[in-house]
């Protein structure tokens, strides 16, 4: 029986064009994507929680079978909670691979019947971090490229912070 609902979770901080293609290509293999936005307790994001959730319905808003939730917790109790079956996850480089295959397996521990589908991302994004985006926008570099303009508009505004947590970093080098 084909799974018709697939759950692509992640933080999302900011959502990047590479998210988009994971987000877009996820909703041609799947009826129902669900974009689920973690909460994570293991990272301080930079934007909050309602602002990524916000962003990501502005990002998705022309996929009818997209979805934007968030959620706690353990990624395998929520997909059971909506009845599926599928996490989606997206593959950059090896150390993605590995990364992804070892929660991969942790998933199928807790929940055997929730399998992962990977998709590896187009070229063009497959360097493409939430990470090297927040770092090149607190150095006033260009992330045009990287993210939506609604995005871009939303780091610009957030610069300072990024600036601060850049000089905080650097002291503590």
């Amino acid at each position: 029986m084909p799974h018709r609902l697939a759950v692509y979770p992640g933080t999302f901080d900011p959502v990047s064009n590479g998210h988009l293609d994971v987000i877009l290509r996820g909703s041609q293999l799947f009826e129902q994507l669900v974009v689920a936005c973690a909460v994570n307790i293991a990272k301080e994001p930079l934007f909050s929680l309602d602002e990524r959730l916000e962003m990501l319905r502005e990002t998705t808003a022309d996929l009818p079978n997209v979805k934007v939730e968030s959620f706690t917790g353990m990624v395998v109790d929520y997909v059971r909670s909506l009845g599926g079956k599928v996490i989606l996850r997206g593959l950059r480089t090896f150390s993605d691979y590995e990364n992804e295959v070892q929660m991969a397996y942790a998933n199928r521990t807790f929940a055997p019947e929730v399998e992962t589908v990977f998709v590896c991302a187009s070229l063009e994004e497959s360097f493409i971090s939430s990470r090297l985006i927040r770092e090149a926008a607190a150095l006033d570099g260009d992330i045009s490229r990287f993210v939506p303009e609604s995005v871009a508009v939303r780091l610009q505004k957030k610069a300072h912070e990024l600036k601060g947590a850049v000089k905080k970093h650097s002291k503590g080098r």
